[in-house]
């Protein structure tokens, strides 16, 4: 019987998932991948094999309006396409896991209580992420589930790095700098020993620049900082949230303006960075084609930030010795990657524009004193291993 390891990440409109092959090894063989989005709205799935070709999906219903109808949809296109298959494994993408869990871990109902107490901490992701988790201990309770944490990667920090300068009692309360996108950040590092030996046990910034956009400090392949601290809202400018903020700008929205918690959450969350300077779209790519000056304006503080973020990682780092982009705008956008690399020449970088343009994998010239690469993200596959080796080491204890 084949044996297939599901991983899900779940949002407020969108389900992603990817069914790999169970393996005891590290390739993890990707039987398919896709993605049900539009969640309560207009409701469509896509999925596509190993090899990138389309897979035919049913239409979804438009009463489909949270996670768990959404994986009903799921499991049945699985059953169809899997016949005779078994789920031997969840795994999920879970974004904050707080102090207490530092890698990975097989889901009971005392961590979800704990990972319920952390919704106030990702309010954007965590609760998305626990629904999917419930829904599947509803429908398929035989089946072990593993959460698998965007912070654990971050744990490395330095104790000065992981402080928030608040007194000592709110503090004690898990009030910490975190970093997240450690999934992501956990797979560049796992592949630059073979994609890019040079730099693999060097000081590297990794810049994970999508929708949500941070950059991480590596060294020796370990995170000692990132752009991201307590929440996701820190750092870098995002689609629509703004990253870095005066704290006196959160409290002029409540004294200045009267806004309710409610209004200044949606505002930080759903309604600023890209989306917010522009007006026009947090897409990146709809901001380069447009002629809007602020879609304009939101380009270069886009890129402003993270090239001032680049500056800030490398001084902690203590020089530098490699740039890798990756995620959604890092792999796909050769014009963001050009503008940044030219913003961070001071450091060393001299970008092959052949390469850039190209989109391969090292996108720097090879007397670059400072090299630069484009590694595409595999998150998907950091879980499937996680979740594959938990389950193996379970089996063999029990």
């Amino acid at each position: 019987m084949q044996e297939l390891t599901l991983v899900l990440n779940s949002g407020s409109s969108s389900l992603k998932f990817a069914v790999f092959l169970a393996s005891a090894e590290n390739d993890w063989p990707v039987a398919a991948r896709g993605n049900l989005e539009g969640i309560s709205t207009s409701p469509k799935m896509s999925a596509r094999d190993g090899t990138g070709a389309s897979l035919p999906t049913p239409a979804i219903p438009p009463e489909v309006a949270d996670a768990a109808a959404a994986l009903e949809h799921v499991f049945a296109w699985l059953r169809a396409s899997f016949q005779g298959a078994r789920i031997v494994g969840v795994g999920h993408r879970v974004v904050h896991g707080g102090e207490r869990y530092r890698a990975p871990t097989i889901v009971t109902p005392e961590v979800l209580t704990e990972l319920r107490r952390l919704v106030p901490y990702a309010p954007l992701h965590q609760p998305y992420n626990l629904a999917a988790i419930e829904a599947v201990a509803r429908h398929r309770p035989e089946v072990p589930q593993v959460a698998c944490f965007d912070t654990s990667f971050h744990r490395t920090f330095p104790a000065v790095a992981q402080l928030v300068p608040l007194p000592r009692e709110v503090r004690r309360g898990g009030v910490q700098r975190y970093g997240f996108h450690g999934l992501s950040y956990e797979y560049i590092a796992s592949v630059l020993p073979q994609v890019a030996p040079q730099i693999a046990a060097r000081r590297v910034i990794v810049a994970h620049l999508g929708s949500g956009a941070s950059l991480c400090a590596l060294r020796a392949g370990q995170s000692i900082e990132s752009t991201m601290s307590f929440t996701a809202l820190d750092g870098l400018c995002m689609g629509t949230r703004p990253g870095g903020i005066d704290p006196g700008v959160i409290l002029y929205l409540f004294q200045g303006l009267r806004l309710s918690v409610t209004e200044v959450e949606s505002m930080l969350y759903k309604e600023s960075g890209l989306l917010g300077i522009s007006g026009v779209s947090n897409d990146m790519r709809e901001l380069l084609a447009s002629h809007e000056p602020a879609a304009r304006l939101a380009v270069d503080y886009f890129v402003y930030r993270v090239t001032q973020e680049v500056g800030a990682l490398a001084a902690v780092l203590g020089g530098l010795d490699g740039l890798v982009f990756t995620a959604g705008i890092g792999e796909n956008s050769p014009v963001v990657r050009r503008r940044i690399c030219e913003a961070c020449a001071w450091l060393g970088i001299e970008l092959d524009e052949e390469a850039n343009t190209a989109s391969a994998a090292r996108i720097s010239r090879a007397a670059s004193a400072v090299s630069a690469w484009m590694i595409p993200t595999n998150e998907e596959l950091m879980i499937a291993r996680h979740t594959g080796r938990l389950l193996t080491s379970r089996a063999a204890t029990a």
